[in-house]
Formats: C-alpha cells, structure tokens, sequence
C-alpha cells in the first residue's frame, strides 16, 4: 500500500479550484453535474482508503473478531507509521460515520415534518401556499415534489414575478438538485476537504434553476427582478430544517442577477484547455483519476497481504 493509501485523502485538494471557475465558466447544470460526480468520486476514494487503515488499525487491538494473521508484521508493514495511522483512522471513521449519520437524519427528519404540515392543504396541483407573514419558497422534494410558498412571498411579488418563481422551483425538483446537494454535504463530512465544492454546487444549482426560470417565462429580465425582489424580502423558511433549494436562498444573488442580466451561459461540454476554467477541470480530472487509482492500489495491496497471512 504504502503512501497510495493516504493520497486519496489529499488529492480533493485538487477539485478546489475549479470550485470557483466552473460556477463562473461553464453552464451551470455541467457545473453542478461535474462538482457533484468529482465530490462522490473523491470521497468514495477517500473513505476506501479510511476503511483500508481500520483494517490495520483494529487488527492490531487486543480482542479483535480478526484473524490472528491480520496483524502479522507484514500486514502492518503495508501501512506507513501503521501504529499512529490506524488507530486515528478508527476514530476518523467513527466521526465520519456519526456526521454522515446526522446529515441524512436532519435532511429526511425536515422532509417528513414539512410533508405533515401540508396534509390538511388541498392535494391538487404541485404547489402549496401557507398561510405565513414571513416571505420564503423552496422546493420540497418527495413523491410527489411540492413547491411550497408563503402569503407574505407571493404578496411581495407581481403575478409575473410570482410566474417565474414557480417556474425556478420546478426545476429544482425536476433537476433533482436536493440529491445532488445531498450527495455532495455527504462528502465533505466524508472529507473535509470537499466542502468548499457544496458553496460551488449551491450557487450552481441556483444558477440552473434561474435558467429554466428565464426559459420558461421567455424574459430574463423578468426573471432578474423578481429574484432580486425575492432575496429582499425573503426570510428563512420555518422549522429551522437543512438548506433545500430555494428561490431566494442566501448566497452571490447579486451574481444570479447580473448573471439574468447577460446573455445566456454557452452549453458546452468542458472548457477549452488552454483557458483557466480548462486547465482546473484538467486538475480535477486528474487527481480524481489518481485518487481512484491510488485506492485501487491499495485495496490490492492489502487484500494480497491479508490472504498471504491468513492461513488456509
């Protein structure tokens, strides 16, 4: 295994710049797309190797369920610094487990309260409107999705407005952005160096609904507006749940607007390579290619060294 076994839980360092230059550079539903497929790619490499150091860790435990062969110097000698590195994995695990355990809990414990809110509501139609003074609007998902906005936010906005609101919060359910924004916190509690990748991801996840919001209603100017209108006013919505998408969700709306404002973003695949966008996505691509491999190296690794000490 050697040193392949802790690369994969450095190389994330490698997706942080094109954080920043994918929301700016490319159109945001391949932005979002790629942050989301680098981040699980990245943390799937890194709690692989994680679980390749308890291997040795917990082997060398007094008691342990493990053959007695795991713990043999051999098996040891696959790990650099073996005795520091797999115990302190055995607590990074832990920790690991316990944060990816409540972010899954506080995101479907929110889902499951609002979705008994909204059972005395009427079923018909994909929007709901509650009776509340305080502006918000978010997509709620679930079978079915619901768009669920309060009195105070369609009071605050015009009946176009109001149009282009419904049509942003649509297309967070039909792009299943609360999945991919699930899937990318997941991996920065794997990881903490993918956390700037969810900031990225959020303001990308906007950006494409704004979008389809500016397709829909054929105005983006309209559009423009009626976010700015919306990020005045909004509060945050009740309940105090995980941060679903949202029209006028916290975050760069100058950037959203002024984004509205220009012309519409180009749908091309990747960014030219001799460009700063292009030359990040290469970054990222490699080390997300170096990181698998490096995982799959040491899985190998380990596995002949577990099996040559293990007796038959």
């Amino acid at each position: 295994m050697g040193v392949f076994v802790f690369l994969p839980l450095v190389l994330p360092l490698s997706a942080l710049p094109i954080a920043r230059l994918a929301e700016q550079h490319l159109h945001p539903r391949r932005a979002a797309r790629l942050l989301t497929t680098v981040a699980v790619i990245l943390a799937s490499c890194s709690l692989v190797c994680l679980g390749l150091l308890v291997v040795v860790g917990t082997a060398q435990l007094p008691g342990n369920p493990l053959p007695d062969g795991w713990s043999d110097d051999e098996v040891r000698e696959a790990v650099p610094h073996d005795a520091f590195a797999g115990k302190a994995s055995i607590v990074a695990l832990v920790a690991v487990a316990a944060a990816c355990g409540f972010t899954v809990h506080r995101h479907y414990r929110f889902r499951a309260r609002a979705h008994r809110a909204l059972a005395g509501l009427p079923s018909g139609g994909d929007v709901a409107v509650l009776r509340d003074t305080v502006p918000y609007a978010y997509a709620l998902p679930g079978s079915p999705g619901r768009v669920l906005v309060s009195t105070g936010m369609l009071a605050s906005l015009e009946p176009a407005e109001r149009r282009a609101l419904f049509a942003h919060e649509r297309a967070h359910l039909a792009g299943r952005h609360h999945r991919l924004l699930l899937a990318t916190r997941l991996a920065g509690c794997v990881n903490p160096l993918l956390r700037p990748l969810l900031a990225a991801l959020v303001y990308s996840t906007e950006r494409w609904a704004d979008e389809e919001a500016a397709r829909a209603t054929g105005d983006r100017r309209l559009t423009a507006r009626a976010v700015g209108k919306a990020a005045l006013v909004s509060r945050p919505a009740p309940s105090g749940g995980p941060a679903f998408a949202a029209f006028a969700a916290t975050g760069p709306v100058p950037r959203r607007v002024a984004a509205l404002l220009g012309p519409v973003p180009s749908d091309r695949g990747w960014p030219p390579a001799l460009t700063r966008a292009g030359a990040a996505a290469l970054v990222a691509a490699a080390g997300t290619t170096v990181s698998a491999l490096s995982a799959l190296n040491a899985s190998v690794a380990l596995f002949l060294a577990l099996e040559a000490a293990t007796p038959l």
